[in-house]
């Protein structure tokens, strides 16, 4: 059994998906593992990780708004010291979560043929965020 580990940083432009798929891959081809376990893990609280459709961009834009209606900006949140669309960001971030488990396969990490591995980005403006990728197998 061996481990690797490698950390990514995605620059994000404001609320919506970044794909980071190719990254991910990148990764575990090069460590040469032929079946494992791959942990993705975003260490924020108001952006997280999501697995999605990679087909048709208006997936991800019915993302972005849907979760903009499960929790809306203009509630009045208790937390707002760091802006209105703080708090909606810690509540979708709740909801998709900030860790993916992806099974390796043949170097390969089990992905359906439309499926793409995305930070989800749940504030306003833009950020760096830092997903951190472990790897574990033979």
């Amino acid at each position: 059994m061996r481990q690797a580990t490698h950390t990514l940083e995605v620059p994000t432009d404001g609320q919506g998906l970044f794909d980071i798929t190719s990254e991910v891959c990148r990764f575990v081809a090069g460590e040469h593992l032929s079946t494992g376990l791959l942990t993705a893990f975003i260490s924020h609280t108001s952006a997280s990780l999501v697995i999605s459709e990679n087909a048709d961009p208006d997936v991800q834009r019915d993302m972005v708004s849907g979760f903009r209606d499960l929790a809306p900006r203009d509630r009045p949140w208790r937390h707002d010291s760091e802006g209105a669309d703080d708090m909606p960001a810690h509540i979708r971030c709740a909801l998709t979560g900030v860790q993916l488990s992806i099974p390796v396969v043949d170097g390969r990490p089990v992905l359906g043929t439309w499926q793409g591995i995305y930070v989800f980005e749940h504030r306003d403006r833009p950020h760096r965020r830092r997903v951190t990728l472990h790897l574990l197998g033979e």
